[in-house]
């Protein structure tokens, strides 16, 4: 499997409606053979679908199906709009267990790929009982700070990867630079979820060509 790189669009206005269109577009021109999806938003999950060929995950979906559910995001529908998967349980939109559990069963029935988020071990344990596609440790604290969690926290990326056995395990927060995506894959990470900075770098092109090489 090769390392998986995902950049979480979240609802930064650098990557939002018109301009997560041109993101992605130019996230798909510099991927090439790499591994990496994108996570946009659910409003943009027809338009970035229909512009690139990279995978797209929806940012979150929500523990239903059809019906009378005002506002939820329904794992169908955004399947229909391109996504290929999902993120769950973001330490930016947490989950109570039963409802992530329900999520996790809806997107398989649905097709959908999972990335289940975690803080921490113990919930990493739990979460690898129901077999997600991907499990990815973060540390809250470090989201958005440019301190990456293989720099500030190897020891949580290394207990991660023994306690997933065998569940792909990404490392997420504050993920910055190339140095930082080959450090957590010397970790044993199977990839990293980037956000911040790529989106709201001032040269998104030459980030992106960073870690993609990284990967590599």
């Amino acid at each position: 499997m090769k390392p998986l790189l995902i950049i979480n669009f979240k609802t930064y206005i650098e990557a939002s409606g018109k301009q997560a269109v041109m993101l992605a577009k130019l996230i798909d021109k510099l991927a090439k053979k790499a591994s990496v999806a994108i996570a946009v938003e659910t409003a943009d999950l027809y338009a970035v679908s229909k512009a690139v060929k990279l995978p797209i995950f929806a940012q979150h979906i929500d523990p239903i199906e059809e019906g009378a559910h005002t506002g939820s995001v329904l794992a169908k529908d955004v399947k229909e709009n391109g996504a290929r998967g999902t993120i769950l349980n973001h330490s930016e939109k947490k989950m109570r267990y039963r409802d992530l559990r329900r999520s996790k069963e809806i997107a398989r029935k649905n097709r959908l790929k999972t990335v289940v988020c975690v803080n921490s071990v113990h919930t990493l344990r739990r979460v690898r009982r129901f077999k997600p596609d991907y499990i990815a440790i973060e540390s809250p604290a470090l989201i958005g700070t440019g301190i990456s969690v293989s720099t500030a926290r190897p020891g949580l990326i290394k207990k991660a990867v023994k306690a997933a056995r065998g569940v792909p395990m990404l490392a997420g927060a504050g993920i910055s630079s190339g140095s930082d995506v080959k450090r957590a894959l010397e970790l044993g990470a199977s990839g990293v979820l980037a956000a911040s900075a790529i989106v709201r770098a001032r040269n998104q092109k030459a980030i992106i060509l960073e870690m993609i090489n990284a990967l590599r």
